[in-house]
């Protein structure tokens, strides 16, 4: 039985809140997305980047991943929550699995999405991945590569790996 709760970080459009749903199934516990968590009582994600600016939705953030840190869960984080430093120690407090990704499929999955970081497409996802990257792999416990692999398989891997721990 998990001691605590499972937070998924990793790029946006890397599959987090479809592997975390399919993962809680799997691991029989409860699934949150902290970006739903915020919708639900701010509104929607793009709207609060234009009318209140990042860093207030960097805040709704922090409050997001602190609420559901309180239930053992598996918890899909939006990809630049680990930005904040208070976020940063909450996750003391989970297990941590960064889905990490060559990229290669993003295209794709991205061009559904509104993503207000996003106005120059693949150009702005790399560049904020490559800023990222080195936070997702130092805040990790696990890391999970996700490129050319099914989702059967990559909740195989972390559930393997959970099992190590």
């Amino acid at each position: 039985m998990l001691s605590k709760p499972i937070v998924l970080i990793g790029p946006m459009g890397v599959g987090k809140t479809t592997l975390g749903r399919k993962l809680a199934k799997k691991l029989g516990l409860p699934f949150v997305d902290t970006d739903v968590l915020i919708t639900n009582s701010h509104g929607s994600i793009s709207d609060i980047f234009a009318k209140q600016g990042e860093s207030v939705f960097r805040n709704y953030e922090e409050e997001a991943v602190e609420s559901a840190l309180s239930t053992i869960q598996v918890i899909a984080t939006g990809g630049g929550a680990v930005l904040s430093g208070k976020t940063q120690r909450l996750l003391d407090q989970a297990t941590v699995i960064y889905l990490s990704t060559n990229g290669k499929h993003m295209k794709s999955r991205l061009e559904k999405g509104n993503r207000p970081l996003l106005k120059e497409g693949m150009q702005d996802w790399n560049r904020i991945y490559e800023e990222r990257k080195p936070l997702y792999i130092a805040l990790s416990d696990i890391e999970i590569e996700t490129s050319d692999v099914g989702l059967a398989e990559t909740i195989s891997k972390i559930c393997e790996k959970l099992d190590a721990l």
